[in-house]
């Protein structure tokens, strides 16, 4: 063997080890995350956490205003964020040429939005949703009182909606560009209008694509605490959110004030490690929920 052979094949070796090694750490650090959460929050999993309501400053009593604060925001942020996504990757994948200058500019303002911290969405859904739009739509329907110019369930999903916009915008761009042009071609060249062409060929043959985007925006809008501070978000709130213009609880706000502002931290770590657990298990539930019907509609495309 030669001395460029054996050269290849010590970084050959040293690429695969390296490889192996990163797999068994992420691996190792999950699986010892998971595992410290399990042992130390399931024996505090029990139906009243999961069924009451917060008492006593949130030290004692459940959570079930949180998860059902939770859900409903994620579902809110879903229908807002994906339909809106998805239309503005439509026209950037179909409906503009690659090299002209805005569609350049609106990619550019996308990567800009992905590094922005998540306080500054924060921020900017108190200034514009809360008290531009809010105040304006409580003005234009003559409300005495704030009905929408005040933090509420509305304005946390959209906030979160528009966090979550590069993330979608992305991933339902590359999934329309896997869809051959040979396909959009065919069906031009049959007299079909461009957007008959998206609408029956197009979207049918990237419904996947745009389920992983919303996927991928669930498993980040339902951790997300910092733009729900300003925009919705409370302390404590026995009862259930009535309406899109009510404030609500949330598992990653209320872990937040179960680890930093109750009266005695050492009191509700038990209650932490529930809290935290009940969160992870809602949001892989939410996304094994997006996962199954994109698996069963990718099981229907390829049955067709």
């Amino acid at each position: 063997m030669t001395k460029n052979q054996t050269t290849k094949r010590l970084i050959g070796i040293f690429a695969v080890g390296a490889a192996l090694l990163a797999v068994v750490a992420i691996a190792g650090l999950v699986f010892s995350t998971m595992g410290t959460f399990l042992a130390k929050g399931a024996p505090h999993v029990s139906w009243s956490l999961l069924s009451e309501a917060p008492r006593n400053n949130n030290t004692e009593g459940g959570i079930f205003p949180a998860i059902y604060g939770t859900t409903l925001l994620v579902l809110i942020m879903s229908m807002l964020g994906v339909p809106i996504g998805t239309i503005t990757a439509i026209y950037l994948s179909e409906y503009t040429r690659p090299n002209a200058v805005f569609p350049r500019i609106i990619r550019f303002a996308v990567n800009t939005l992905a590094g922005v911290p998540s306080i500054v969405f924060g921020l900017f859904g108190l200034g514009f949703f809360v008290q531009f739009v809010g105040r304006s739509m409580d003005t234009a329907l003559g409300n005495d009182t704030a009905l929408f110019g005040q933090p509420a369930l509305l304005w946390a999903a959209a906030t979160l909606a528009a966090l979550t916009l590069p993330v979608v915008i992305v991933s339902v761009e590359e999934a329309l560009r896997t869809v051959p042009r040979e396909m959009r071609e065919g069906s031009l060249a049959l007299g079909a209008t461009r957007w008959q062409t998206i609408w029956k060929i197009v979207l049918p043959n990237s419904t996947t694509g745009i389920l992983t985007g919303a996927i991928l925006a669930i498993g980040r809008g339902a951790g997300e605490v910092a733009p729900i501070l300003f925009t919705g978000a409370v302390y404590s709130l026995p009862q259930l959110p009535d309406g899109i213009t009510s404030q609500f609880m949330h598992l990653g706000y209320h872990l937040f004030v179960l680890s930093t502002q109750s009266p005695d931290v050492d009191k509700t770590l038990p209650l932490q490690y529930a809290t935290t657990l009940v969160l992870l298990a809602l949001t892989f539930t939410l996304n094994f929920t997006a996962t199954f019907i994109r698996s069963r509609l990718r099981q229907r495309q390829m049955g067709r």
